[in-house]
């Protein structure tokens, strides 16, 4: 029988995001700030050999998975199964392993390394995704488009703008990931329960060199903040923070794939399907939206899983409760993998999708006569008509033409209706001049246009050396 696998692993996210939360990594990081502890504590003077400092460097990633685990049996606790574990092999350095520190010392720090790169990736996904929604953007932002509200026709807009929508809430979660970024903090070297009492007796009560210690470490890490006060753990708080980032770039993606499914039903836009795709194993004509379910699919589980980080924070006791740690484990990688998974797919979306033009524009003809009706009025008002009669006049023959539409389902004959009444006083020139759909969205271009001006070219030429075209070459499973 086959053990279960989790999707995230086999099916949708990168390999890049799946070693940054892998045993591998999370245990050589472990191993790497032993290494650094030490180091720094034969700088202030310990009475650590080099010989145990090159044996410790000599045996980083040579993990024995096996013993580990026979020392999690024997132990129930997984520091000390990892500290015996590499004292096996870096035998001479095992009197110095761990000196002073706790358990927290690896595993917060380490989370926090694992977070701050988990964000790096996220982070370079983004910047692709909003060059390639800008490129669309400006390919279409002088296309004109039916706009909706309630999911009823409204006025015009173009493609280019409603697309920038979408880049508007990309550039709010860029910023935001960004400023969790520059004001993530290390956890440092705090002791068991916050107050660093064991470097107070081996430091002879020298604040400064706890001090020094600290930051040395966390300067190794790539780390400029480091959290002046914890109990055992950094502030839980941390983790919710993070995870309703990662919630707000699913509720971005959620509503883009919300919108794409919407314009693929009506058949003026679509996400890329393949020439041997199957979109249905019973309805062989089927173009199923895959991607945009997909995504809006993962959407929901991130969105879902940042209440777990909330309740964590909320219900720590004290200085540390352990009922963080399985949940911890579980929620934060998780959360991580299914956004990359769906940066993956909609920078492969943007990167392929199609556009209509002759169903946008046979749409828009379809509603463009009841548009014109303020144009209509103000014309017949200029020409010495009451508005309110000629207003009352375009009402009914509007009742009338969504009558016959809907209930006989007849062609929109409006504009013959308004030519025809010889008591609204237009020539028909004069509202084929107004027929032009470019009369009706407004500033969509100009908006677009000094949107990715102002705020998307500054960050794509800041970040340039991100962008790669690889990130949207990706295969797509159901």
């Amino acid at each position: 029988m086959k053990e279960y696998k989790n999707p995230l692993v086999d099916r949708y996210s990168s390999k890049e995001m799946l070693y940054n939360f892998s045993p591998e990594k999370k245990f050589t990081t472990w191993r790497k700030l032993w290494l650094s502890l030490a180091e720094t504590q034969k700088e202030l003077g310990f009475n650590i050999s080099d010989e145990q400092i090159n044996d410790l460097k000599n045996h980083l990633c040579d993990i024995d998975w096996n013993r580990v685990s026979f020392f999690e049996k024997k132990f129930r606790h997984d520091v000390m199964a990892h500290l015996y574990a590499f004292g096996e092999k870096a035998h001479k350095a095992r009197p110095i392993i761990h000196l002073g520190a706790t358990s927290a010392f690896l595993g917060d720090n380490t989370d926090i390394i694992l977070i701050r790169d988990g964000l790096n990736i996220l982070f370079k996904k983004l910047i692709n995704l909003i060059f390639r929604i800008r490129n669309f953007s400006l390919e279409y932002h002088k296309t004109p488009t039916l706009s909706f509200t309630h999911y009823q026709p409204a006025q015009l807009t173009t493609v280019g703008k409603r697309s920038s929508l979408w880049m508007q809430s990309v550039l709010l979660d860029i910023e935001e990931l960004k400023f969790r970024l520059e004001n993530i903090h290390f956890r440092g070297v705090k002791g068991t329960v916050g107050s660093a009492d064991s470097f107070k007796k081996l430091f002879n009560g020298d604040l400064q060199k706890l001090k020094y210690l600290e930051k040395k470490i966390s300067d190794k890490f790539g780390f400029q903040n480091i959290f002046s006060v914890t109990g055992q753990t950094y502030d839980r708080k941390v983790d919710s923070q993070i995870l309703n980032l990662l919630s707000n770039i699913s509720q971005s993606s959620h509503k883009f794939s919300n919108d794409l499914r919407l314009l693929q039903n009506l058949k003026e836009m679509e996400e890329p399907f393949e020439e041997n795709q199957i979109g249905s194993s019973a309805m062989a004509y089927k173009r199923n939206p895959i991607r945009s379910e997909r995504i809006a699919s993962l959407a929901k589980y991130v969105i879902s899983l940042s209440n777990s980080s909330a309740l964590v924070a909320a219900t720590q006791w004290l200085e540390r409760t352990l009922d963080d740690s399985a949940n911890r484990r579980l929620v934060i990688g998780q959360s991580f993998l299914a956004v990359d998974a769906i940066l993956m797919i909609w920078n492969n979306i943007m990167e392929n999708i199609i556009v209509y033009p002759k169903i946008i524009e046979k749409h828009i003809q379809e509603e463009l006569p009841f548009l014109i009706t303020e144009s209509i009025i103000i014309e017949c008002v200029k020409n010495g008509i009451d508005r309110q009669e000629i207003h009352e006049r375009i009402r009914i023959h509007s009742m009338e033409t969504y009558s016959s539409m809907k209930l006989e389902g007849k062609k929109n004959d409006f504009i013959q209706r308004i030519l025809n009444d010889k008591r609204i006083p237009i020539q028909e020139k004069e509202i084929k001049k107004m027929m032009n759909p470019k009369n009706f969205i407004g500033f969509s271009s100009d908006q677009t246009l000094e949107f990715i001006e102002k705020k998307i070219n500054p960050i794509l030429n800041k970040f340039h050396y991100l962008i790669d075209s690889d990130e949207s070459n990706i295969d797509i499973k159901i």
